[in-house]
């Protein structure tokens, strides 16, 4: 049983699997998204007395929480015990493109050079993160979801915000890729 978790599955098992999470949640008239759960935990901490943009109902939002939790505990479970130990398999385009970078193909899940504790200590490093961390809060809030939410939730409901935001994180995506980070390594 463990060899069949353990191994990687076909993407269309992903997608039945959220397609599946999708229906259950339409049918009981909820949304999907994690940038909501930021919310909910500072309208349960009390902040809806300071600012009335968390000044809800948090209560109703109680199932997200639990589904954070689940997917945090669910990742640490994956990482600690369901992993093959084996990098990522990635297309040697892609690493030849990040050795011309200075970045070496990920011995786990990710580049060591981008994210490991030598990089987040390091001032290029933090000010990447930071401004990353802040364009993607910022680009949260603006856009009202993240990219989990308008591409899974929103886009499944047919609205029209959720595929221009789709759209857009597509966009600054390429931007990212092809512009941004050539400059930056």
């Amino acid at each position: 049983m463990r060899e069949i978790i353990t191994q990687t599955w076909a993407w269309w098992f992903s997608g039945a699997m959220i397609a599946s999470i999708m229906f259950f949640l339409l049918y009981f008239g909820q949304s999907f998204g994690f940038s909501s759960n930021l919310r909910t935990i500072c309208a349960a901490a009390g902040l809806g007395k300071k600012t009335k943009f968390f000044d809800f109902n948090w209560k109703a939002q109680t199932w997200n929480i639990v589904f954070l939790i689940g997917s945090i505990i669910g990742g640490y479970i994956a990482s600690q015990f369901l992993s093959s130990g084996q990098p990522v398999e990635i297309s040697a385009a892609t690493i030849n493109d990040l050795s011309k970078m200075g970045i070496a193909a990920p011995a786990s899940l990710q580049p060591q050079e981008l994210f490991g504790w030598d990089a987040v200590f390091s001032l290029k490093g933090f000010l990447i993160l930071a401004f990353g961390g802040l364009m993607v809060g910022f680009g949260s809030r603006y856009a009202g979801g993240c990219t989990s939410g308008h591409a899974i939730s929103g886009l499944s409901n047919l609205q029209l915000p959720s595929l221009i935001a789709v759209i857009g994180f597509f966009i600054g995506g390429l931007a990212m890729t092809y512009l941004i980070m050539p400059l930056i390594f």
